[in-house]
């Protein structure tokens, strides 16, 4: 039986059993991932999982339920109980199926989402063997956490009682490696990672190997920086936890919940005037990449800050309603969950500097590669994170730091960003360099 056979089969028990409305979820994963160590193969997992989950609505009043059993008398049996349970829970006013939804079937054609290259195990062991051997080939590097590499595919079928039928299947591989400088109290670590859609997208084992042994290399032997004020730059490994942090922000469930320090900021100046912040799931071989929302919703690159300006909210249905206002079709979901906000493919918009030009003029500063723990409230916007990197002395990377802490206001750090034009997608949230003067740093 084909997966939206299943769909359909669901979603008319559903009916059968009273439901006014409702819709299903349906999702196929299957992974395999090997882990090396000093040569050796030290965790090799396989991993498949099938399950499929029912939401019904009778008036405003919502149910759930799933399984992992795929035959017709389990989704009677399921789609009774979720009945049953609708009789019997509070209302929500705010309840109900996308009233925007798309009519008919769909598919991810032309977003190019599934590789069809499926490596073996020894293939696999073999990618993260070789990852670790570049790396420990580095002198001065001492030992290995280890290195993993790893291949995914995962089916997601959405189906509902409106007419709104669509599939889609993404690929995933992945290499990663981490390694050690030093002994004892005076020992670093680092590493390097990647992941793609398309398995000829992935970096090599040479570049991420040597890429980790660099960068622990770079570590060795670091002091705290003096406590103070200064420029601060956050490398792209971090910079994108800003905008993390900022879509947090703007997420339609929190503004309804009256809980984010931008719940009053939709049509005014947030970033600098030469920034824009877009959300794409229509980019091709995207992370997050995907044909429809988890509410059956036509998804579309959407501006959220243009030209420093909050445009929009993050919403789906629920949040939207909550709000007055028209969702733009960001809902994501589980089997077992109902749809909230999410991004897909977020990314800020690079700036016009180079990383050199970006801290030409910093007599001394601070280049973030790090961050650790988190005390961010969002109530607020207060920020305060520990951190390592590296001092910026006349404009030139100088030695490392670690153990110190960087704290600020984020609604204060996001009027004052300064972007390079290092942007790289290389996960579903991503930035370049971000520069932002006049930070707070507790160190000595």
């Amino acid at each position: 039986m084909k997966i939206t056979d299943h769909i359909e089969t669901l979603l008319s028990a559903a009916r059968r059993h009273g439901a006014d409305h409702a819709d299903a979820i349906f999702t196929h994963s299957e992974s395999e991932s090997a882990m090396v160590r000093q040569g050796a193969p030290e965790g090799i997992e396989r991993s498949e999982s099938v399950a499929i989950g029912l939401r019904v609505f009778r008036g405003q009043r919502i149910a759930s339920v799933s399984t992992s059993v795929l035959n017709s008398a389990e989704f009677d049996k399921l789609a009774e109980q979720a009945c049953a349970m609708a009789l019997v829970v509070p209302e929500d006013q705010f309840a109900g199926l996308a009233p925007d939804a798309m009519i008919g079937s769909f598919d991810a054609s032309g977003l190019d989402l599934q590789d069809h290259t499926t490596p073996s195990m020894d293939q696999l062991i073999q990618k993260a063997r070789t990852t670790e051997e570049i790396s420990l080939s580095f002198p001065d590097i001492t030992n290995s956490g280890g290195a993993s590499s790893g291949y995914s595919r995962t089916t997601i079928a959405l189906g509902t009682s409106a007419g709104f039928l669509g599939h889609y299947t993404r690929t995933g591989y992945s290499t990663g490696v981490s390694v050690l400088a030093g002994t004892g109290n005076a020992m670093q670590r680092d590493y390097a990672y990647h992941s793609a859609v398309h398995f000829e997208d992935l970096e090599t084992p040479e570049i991420i190997g040597k890429r980790a042994a660099e960068r622990t290399l770079a570590r060795f032997n670091p002091s705290r920086p003096k406590t103070g004020t200064y420029s601060v730059i956050y490398d792209p490994r971090v910079s994108s936890s800003l905008l993390g942090h900022l879509a947090g922000a703007i997420n339609g469930a929190a503004i309804a919940r009256g809980t984010s320090f931008l719940k009053d900021a939709l049509n005014t100046q947030i970033l600098p005037s030469n920034l824009t912040i877009l959300d794409d799931p229509r980019r091709i071989r995207g992370l997050a990449s995907r044909p429809f929302d988890a509410e059956g919703c036509s998804v579309e690159a959407l501006e959220f800050v243009k030209n420093g300006v909050l445009q929009n909210w993050l919403l789906d249905t629920r949040s939207a309603r909550q709000l007055g206002v028209k969702s733009n079709h960001r809902a994501s979901r589980g089997v077992t969950s109902p749809p909230s906000p999410s991004v897909t493919n977020l990314s800020l918009s690079p700036g016009t500097l180079s990383i050199e030009e970006l801290r030409c003029d910093i007599k001394e500063g601070i280049l973030i590669t790090e961050m650790m723990g988190s005390s961010i409230n969002m109530l607020t916007g207060d920020y305060s994170r520990g951190a390592a990197g590296f001092m910026i002395r006349n404009g030139e990377i100088a030695e490392p730091i670690a153990e110190f802490t960087i704290a600020g206001n984020l609604k204060d750090m996001f009027s004052r960003m300064i972007p390079a034009n290092d942007l790289l997608f290389r996960s579903s949230v991503n930035a370049p360099s971000i520069r932002i003067d006049n930070m707070s740093i507790a160190g000595l």
